[in-house]
């Protein structure tokens, strides 16, 4: 029977090839000041519209890998009125989100702070403000005292994909685990970032959302890293994309007996990744400010306001007069109107593709480029 890694005389003294990490490692932390270094270089506008769309896609992404989905808008919300961002639509957000956004905030916008375990149980809190998770009571902001299983398959055919520490050994693993992730370390912080969200989910402390929990600190750990609360990567996000060898990695590293080379190395990559895909975001926030720059001027009503700030953020599918006459709670006759107004002023085009009824895509020009 395979051991787990903590079931190793050695644990908790993790070991990895130097060799196979510290090229990857210097490209990772050479993209990360490249990046940083442009973004410091853009308007406070910009800068905090690329900062509001990376901490959305963060926590909604984060979400989605447990299989929750929250409302793309009442995070985006919720996070603009927590920072103190004016966001056009506005929209209420349900307590379970807003127990999220609370959560990220908290880990990046305060990471100089010390983690302990009343921090890490106002998270779990946060998290599951009604004591259930699904149909299941569970221990809410503390460590659990239940055995801990990760399983998947039909009810009755469930196959154990990893057993975690008894819980008589949680506080104590906790503890060990604390004193590390606050201590000064000769380790490079990026490299720490990537060992702490292994180790908190080896310990699988909670009864449920460790997974949500480690990419928090996770979070918090790279903004230490970068001396810095602002998030301009979405980690969580490059995770969802690679969710099916993120597991893999976690599953095969879990068996062995303190090196952790595998993990390290999908870790340093997918966060490479992350990096790479921040400057498409930095690309639509130019192109947004760009835009709005140019139709400062233009009576525009608060429904076509919505619906262009959604087109030039995220929007799904084909934009149709029915789509927007429900998005914005208007008659399909006020909903063409507002079309029919934006196609005079030249900012909305019917889309040349066609079909069986007439949609429409946002005419937009950023330097040289028309799309």
């Amino acid at each position: 029977m395979l051991k787990y890694i903590y079931q190793y005389p050695q644990w908790p003294r993790f070991t990895w090839d130097d060799e196979a990490i510290n090229t990857l490692l210097g490209r990772v932390r050479y993209l990360q000041g490249k990046v940083l270094g442009r973004l410091e270089g853009l308007g406070f506008s910009i800068k905090n519209e690329t900062l509001l769309t990376t901490l959305t896609l963060d926590v909604v992404k984060s979400s989605e890998i447990e299989g929750e989905y929250l409302n793309y808008d009442q995070v985006r919300s919720s996070i603009a009125r927590r920072l103190g961002l004016e966001d056009a639509g506005m929209v209420h957000a349900d307590r379970n989100v807003e127990g999220v956004v609370e959560m990220m905030l908290n880990a990046t916008r305060k990471y100089k702070g010390p983690l302990d375990n009343e921090r890490l149980f106002g998270w779990h809190a946060s998290l599951f403000p009604t004591g259930w998770s699904g149909m299941y009571r569970i221990e809410v902001g503390r460590y659990r005292t239940g055995e801990m299983q990760v399983v998947s398959g039909p009810m009755g055919k469930e196959k154990v994909y990893y057993q975690a520490p008894s819980p008589q050994k949680v506080i104590q693993e906790m503890a060990r685990f604390l004193e590390w992730f606050n201590s000064q370390s000769k380790t490079d912080p990026v490299l720490k970032a990537a060992i702490g969200h292994f180790w908190f989910i080896i310990i699988h402390p909670f009864d449920d959302g460790n997974g949500r929990i480690a990419r928090a600190l996770t979070d918090m750990a790279l903004s230490r890293a970068e001396d810095s609360p602002q998030r301009f990567y979405s980690l969580s996000n490059q995770i969802l994309e690679e969710k099916k060898r993120y597991y893999e990695v976690l599953q095969k590293v879990q068996h062995s007996n303190g090196d952790i080379t595998e993990w390290l190395q999908w870790f340093l990559e997918c966060m490479y990744r992350a990096l790479t895909t921040t400057d498409n975001s930095i690309q639509k926030a130019l192109s947004k400010a760009d835009f709005w720059d140019k139709h400062q001027n233009t009576v525009l009503n608060s429904r076509q306001r919505l619906m262009l700030n959604k087109l030039l953020d995220v929007f799904e599918g084909k934009l149709k007069t029915s789509k927007w006459a429900k998005i914005t709670k208007c008659s399909s006759d006020t909903a063409l109107r507002d079309i029919n107004d934006l196609l005079g002023k030249g900012i909305l085009k019917i889309e040349e593709a066609g079909g069986r009824s007439t949609s429409y895509e946002l005419v937009m020009t950023f330097g040289d480029i028309e799309s």
